[in-house]
């Protein structure tokens, strides 16, 4: 199922990609993103996300990464193989989105007994939001990875 509501991106043409292998089965990655955000990136216990198009998703990220609180809603979901999700992050002044509401799109097909990976992460304001993002996510997917070995 498809969102109906598209944040327009048309004004805020800046984005990354990532692409990468996970060692676990498109299942697990999918899980990961939709169910099981406090095991690898959110702080437990402060995370409120149901996979439902649509729906609206808050949680704070891991404290020792610095408290900062994430909002969005899952535009797309297709099980085992998609989740494009809207992301905001910070105040709107700096730092994170700058308030404004960017796409994840998180593309896993399967090989060699895990997960290749296409992540783009788009609309971002500026370059510099852009970049630290860039900077981060491969982070991001390190934990990710760090985690399913737990």
């Amino acid at each position: 199922m498809k969102s109906k509501s598209y944040p327009d991106l048309s004004s805020r043409p800046f984005s990354l990609v990532w692409e990468g292998f996970l060692s676990h089965p498109p299942e697990t990655v999918y899980e990961a993103w939709t169910t099981g955000f406090d095991k690898w990136f959110a702080q437990p216990g402060e995370t409120f996300m149901h996979p439902e198009v649509d729906r609206p998703f808050f949680f704070y990220n891991k404290l020792d990464w610095g408290r900062h609180p994430h909002y969005g809603r899952f535009l797309e979901l297709q099980e085992n193989r998609l989740v494009e999700m809207t992301w905001l992050t910070g105040d709107g002044t700096q730092g994170g989105t700058e308030g404004a509401e960017t796409v994840i799109r998180l593309e896993l097909s399967p090989k060699d007994q895990g997960t290749a990976v296409r992540f783009t992460h788009s609309g971002f304001v500026n370059e510099r939001s852009r970049d630290g993002h860039d900077e981060n996510w491969p982070l991001a997917f390190e934990e990710l990875e760090r985690s399913f070995q737990e």
